[in-house]
């Protein structure tokens, strides 16, 4: 396909549909606009997890069995600081480790994420282009009953198991958009632009909590279209539909639909759903949305850019 696309994403569930975007439209062609509110500092080291997912899924070294990391892994760095008596909550393979390491390095001698990431698209052969939200620092802190608590250990170190009741992306205020991007939504410059199907409040939240991005959606004549994470009453995978009950809200597609409002043209569903065009306010495409195969992540792909051409 000649389209040119802006994909938000955040890790996993993004990523599946991104390398379905990436197979069906032609080289060069995609650009994803990253989270990094999921960014920490661990060992020393500048941690990008969700940068890092959707470059090892496009260049197809994901460890597909996990859904993060590399594939083919070998784990000595852990085993080691284990041995030695060090946090162990954070799994960081040995090549996972080498990317970190050259990041950090890298950001010490002054260069910006998005300089590190597009060198490391270019030495894995990675024909997109894949951009942090932003150059400077911001954190998402999960407000749960028990306190603040930095997202990747309510993730990975708490399971997800404290009660949320709300989120800060800390940095948010000084944080710049990539201009080029923001530029590229104002003036039509994509064909489509697509929310992935990833967490709404902590991966696609924290890109449009950056001033700029959200104002040029809702002014973008460019077809906006949003994909469910949720399938019937539950999250296709992660702790979304578990935080919409600890906030209180429906677990639904047609929740997610309301909490992006400002921006959609477009959202697509699974056949389970019954959102209406009517229920939504926006038009409603139906579809199997569970990418658990390749052909399924090119299915979906394909079938995002026709239903955006026919709101085009």
């Amino acid at each position: 396909m000649n389209s040119k696309v802006l994909a938000l994403s955040g890790g996993i569930g993004g990523a599946k549909l991104a390398l379905g975007l990436y197979h069906v439209l032609e080289s060069g062609h995609l650009t994803v606009l990253a989270n990094t509110g999921d960014d920490f500092e661990h060992f020393g080291l500048s941690i990008s997890p969700d940068i890092d997912t959707l470059m090892y899924t496009l260049a197809e070294i994901s460890n597909q069995d996990q859904g993060w990391g590399r594939a083919n892994e070998s784990w000595s760095f852990m085993e080691t600081i284990i041995e030695l008596g060090g946090e162990d909550w954070f799994n960081l393979g040995d090549k996972d480790l080498a990317t970190n390491v050259l990041r950090t390095s890298r950001m010490r001698m002054g260069k910006s994420l998005g300089e590190i990431t597009k060198e490391f698209c270019e030495k894995l052969g990675i024909h997109a282009e894949i951009l942090p939200m932003s150059n400077e620092p911001v954190r998402t802190m999960v407000k749960t009953l028990e306190g603040d608590v930095p997202f990747q250990q309510y993730f990975v170190r708490d399971q997800c198991s404290p009660i949320v009741t709300g989120f800060e992306f800390d940095g948010v205020d000084a944080a710049q958009p990539s201009h080029k991007v923001v530029n590229a939504i104002v003036h039509s410059e994509f064909d489509t632009i697509i929310i992935c199907p990833s967490n709404p409040f902590i991966s696609i939240d924290p890109i449009l909590s950056i001033a700029g991005y959200k104002e040029a959606l809702i002014k973008s004549e460019t077809p906006v279209v949003g994909i469910s994470p949720i399938i019937g009453s539950d999250s296709v995978k992660g702790p979304t539909a578990k935080i919409m009950r600890e906030l209180g809200m429906l677990v639904s597609s047609l929740s997610v639909a309301k909490h992006y409002k400002e921006i959609l043209d477009g959202f697509i569903v699974d056949t389970q759903d019954d959102l209406t065009a009517e229920d939504a306010g926006i038009p409603v495409y139906k579809t199997n949305i569970m990418m658990d195969t390749f052909e399924k992540k090119e299915t979906l792909a394909r079938e995002t850019m026709e239903f955006s051409g026919q709101l085009a």
